[in-house]
């Protein structure tokens, strides 16, 4: 027979398992003056707070001291993207009308097409010329409006792909979100950045690794541990808006994904050896987690995602995880969400604005192992 306590918690788990996750579940109260307007002044010296879920504590730490967490032969996964100058201003044409583009994605290289925002939308209709630049060097031409923002350019431009894309480099500005109530100044440039970003193609960047610093991931390679790098170029996915009640209805859109056959081999080495994998930040989670295995092993992979994580979620390879405290009913905040417990996360977000610990992208971290 089954006992009664056996019972229990079969009853409860099915619940979790079939329950729907509402966006509503999302909802807390932000206060503005802790969305961070400015990064830390020293990047390894942001908040920490440190969620234990075995014993359901919580710590208040520096980031720095996230090292004494990790042991030797542990991994770190970082998202290695760059971020690119993706915002250009500039205007309509005959209205002179000032527009501005923030571009998404490249669609196609040879022709020179891209995914774009645009605003204001409703002054863009489909043969739009758009002009940027002071002396006019650069031109686009609106080819779909399907989605009502604008949102296909094709760029008019004679020189080769390489002065093509340095001329986006020199009109373009670092894409800091509007959020952030100033000027983009010269650090921005800098960092909102992360010091291991290389593969450029991002227009946001993987927020949780902006906290290491040279002399942190020194002290972790001396210590014995393995830092490995996936790429995810973040772009509208991560952040699309949830307009259902329903989590299971919300689609996101794709992002371009590369897990390389030597960062696998690291981590299927330390789950071997159960040692703590930490993914940092939710780009890195969602990366390895749209490339496992059916032994639950992570596979090398070169393609897109659209995986959006919520509440339940099995993960399948890290057990440790680096993030940023996120606004409410945010993609992001679902995916921590679904690796610390819904009512976890809620704790600790209350506790957080308690301490005015600050959100968003220039905001502090939290260590969830």
């Amino acid at each position: 027979m089954t006992s009664p306590m056996l019972t229990l918690y079969i009853c409860q788990n099915l619940k979790s398992i079939f329950m729907k996750m509402k966006l509503s579940q999302f909802v807390y109260d932000l206060p503005q003056e802790l969305i961070a307007q400015k990064p830390a002044y020293n990047r390894d010296e942001s908040k920490l707070m440190v969620l234990n879920r075995k014993e359901g504590t919580i710590e208040h730490k520096l980031f720095k001291d996230m090292i004494n967490y990790f042991d030797e032969n542990d991994v770190m996964v970082f998202n290695d993207t760059k971020v690119f100058p993706a915002r250009l201003f500039g205007y309509k044409e005959k209205t002179g009308a000032r527009i501005e583009v923030f571009l998404l994605r490249e669609l196609n290289a040879e022709t020179k097409l891209w995914d774009v925002l645009v605003d204001p939308a409703r002054k863009i209709r489909i043969g739009n010329k758009l002009f940027f630049g002071d002396d006019e060097s650069l031109v686009a031409e609106v080819i779909d409006n399907t989605t009502s923002r604008g949102r296909t350019l094709r760029f008019l431009f004679d020189g080769t792909y390489e002065e093509f894309r340095n001329k986006l480099k020199e009109l373009g500005e670092t894409p800091i979100p509007k959020y952030i109530d100033r000027a983009v100044e010269k650090d921005d440039e800098e960092r909102f950045q992360t010091i291991f970003a290389k593969n450029e193609g991002a227009v946001f960047p993987p927020t949780a690794g902006m906290h290491f610093s040279k002399h942190l991931l020194k002290r972790l390679e001396i210590k014995g541990v393995e830092l490995e790098n996936i790429t995810l170029h973040v772009g509208l996915g991560t952040f699309q808006t949830v307009e259902v009640e329903d989590l299971s209805k919300h689609k996101v859109d794709s992002e371009k994904i590369n897990v390389p056959a030597k960062t696998v081999k690291v981590v299927n080495n330390a789950i071997d050896n159960k040692k703590r994998i930490c993914a940092v930040g939710t780009t890195v989670m969602r990366t390895i987690e749209s490339s496992v295995s059916a032994y639950n092993k992570l596979t090398p992979y070169e393609g897109w995602t659209n995986k959006f994580i919520f509440p339940p979620h099995e993960f399948n390879i890290a057990n440790c995880m680096i993030t940023n405290f996120h606004p409410p009913k945010s993609t992001l905040m679902m995916s921590v969400a679904a690796f610390t417990g819904l009512d976890f996360l809620m704790k600790a977000y209350k506790e957080a604005i308690k301490e005015g610990y600050k959100f968003k992208a220039y905001g502090d971290a939290m260590l969830i192992i």
